[in-house]
């Protein structure tokens, strides 16, 4: 039976007009079209605390370069040594054998080479000793992978830990015929070496007079002071008439100089939303609010990672120390501090203080927290631990811990800009209007300069490669 039209026009009705014929108030949807919504500014998740930007004393620096004067100094073996890897294959690279004390400087390329061709492939098992104390000095190794734990004695005569070796590091480079080990050398992982026997040393001194006077010349610089310095010549609890010594405080001839680096972008805003949409919040504020913060994201990653500049790349390699156990416990923390004086701040990401809190918890210790700068913080020795998301965290799970000391009249670390600067917006920041394009679009060109100079080689330690996702019950 065919359907009425009537009836059939009624079927197809639109709901909302049903709905619309039994509403009795406006709906919220057509009233907040003529309503202004409460709305926040924009909000950007890439902002994080920036703790190193504000704790950084800030040195203005004309010219753009800032000179870092220090008194002479002798770098004693204190580098690290790199290696080329073929298959099961191990050579030392024979420019790197310069960061041996003994080596360093000397000119013939040739005689280098050739130490470098002796040097030899050697392998432990973790647990091994490698070397025993008081016994002679019979190789030199470089560390081409794993961990060593040097051994002494401690006051009491009971055995004490005086550091870890890893990759890179060395020992046994003293030439001096009648050397003994000063310590026990035993393997914490499994290890690989590069060895080099003591009698082919002295061949090479037989060979080579210039290598001979080199050698007599380190041992010399070495006996000035543990540290290289020129030793500055005082007398002291002396009595009488005596001839005091005369000495001066010679400066190193060719200092350290930081030049300014930068970080820039160009803003573009069109001007229609400059002029229509600004209200309530003016648009291009909002844009160069959010530009600045992640351009301020940037200059700490960079302060922290930058190869020329960066604090994790310039820290001295006696600054180094290395995990004993893998995850940061409270001794290697002490151990770090005990390396300078005056440290005033960690730095870690935040997983590695969350490693470090799990150290403490599992041996019954809670570090005390301080209200610093409106936050609360957990310290260790009093020193607070800052968050730092630009720490690198590697594919293995390790990450480092930064301790430092801030400021000039501390000998510490500083950050480096230049105030007064055309269409400065903050210190150190400009922000230029460049013009209108021809297609309506205003460009504005954000500039930030900066950099940061180590005073003081012990201003800055590093805690590497300490392992985050450790959990134990």
């Amino acid at each position: 039976m065919p359907l009425d039209p009537t009836t059939e026009e009624n079927a197809t009705a639109d709901p909302a007009a049903e709905q619309s014929a039994t509403r009795r108030s406006l709906s919220t949807e057509a009233a907040r079209n003529l309503a202004t919504t409460t709305k926040s500014a924009p909000q950007m998740q890439g902002i994080s605390s920036r703790w190193l930007l504000k704790i950084l004393p800030w040195v203005q620096t004309g010219g753009g370069t800032y000179r870092v004067n220090r008194t002479v100094s002798y770098t004693l073996g204190d580098g690290r040594i790199s290696f080329v890897k073929t298959g099961t294959e191990l050579q030392v690279i024979p420019a790197m054998l310069r960061e041996l004390g003994m080596l360093r400087h000397f000119p013939d390329d040739a005689v280098v080479k050739s130490i470098a061709d002796r040097f030899v492939k050697e392998e432990f098992r973790k647990g091994d000793v490698i070397v025993r104390h008081g016994e002679p000095v019979g190789k030199i190794y470089l560390v081409a992978h794993g961990r060593i734990e040097q051994l002494g004695t401690g006051g009491y005569g009971d055995e004490a830990s005086l550091g870890v070796l890893s990759d890179g590091d060395h020992f046994g480079h003293h030439p001096a015929p009648d050397a003994r080990w000063e310590f026990t050398a035993r393997a914490l992982t499994d290890v690989v070496t590069m060895t080099y026997n003591r009698g082919d040393w002295a061949a090479a001194l037989e060979a080579s007079p210039a290598l001979r006077r080199h050698s007599e010349a380190y041992l010399e610089a070495e006996r000035l002071g543990r540290r290289g310095s020129d030793a500055v010549r005082l007398s002291a609890g002396h009595t009488g008439e005596v001839s005091l010594p005369g000495t001066y405080v010679d400066y190193d001839l060719s200092p350290r100089e930081y030049e300014l680096s930068v970080a820039q972008t160009v803003l573009r805003v069109h001007t229609r939303v400059a002029d229509l949409y600004n209200q309530p919040m003016n648009q291009s504020e909002q844009q160069l609010r959010l530009t600045i913060e992640a351009l301020k994201e940037r200059q700490e990653s960079e302060l922290i990672n930058n190869a020329e500049f960066g604090l994790l790349h310039n820290a001295d390699y006696e600054q180094r120390i290395y995990a004993r156990t893998g995850p940061p416990t409270p001794d290697d923390m002490d151990e770090l501090l005990s390396r300078r004086r005056g440290s005033q701040y960690f730095l870690a990401h935040p997983r590695t203080i969350a490693a470090f809190g799990r150290e403490c918890s599992r041996r019954g210790l809670y570090p005390e927290s301080v209200d610093f700068q409106g936050h609360r913080l957990p310290t260790w020795r009093g020193v607070p631990l800052l968050p730092c998301n630009k720490i690198p965290v590697t594919r293995e799970r390790t990450s480092s811990v930064l301790v430092l000391r801030t400021g000039e009249d501390n000998d510490g670390v500083v950050g480096l800009h230049q105030i007064g600067l055309p269409d400065e917006y903050q210190p150190g920041l400009s922000v230029r209007f460049m013009g209108i394009d021809e297609q309506a679009i205003i460009s504005y060109l954000v500039t930030a300069y900066y950099s940061a100079a180590i005073l003081v080689p012990d201003a800055v330690g590093v805690l590497e490669n300490v392992e985050i996702s450790r959990f134990e019950d």
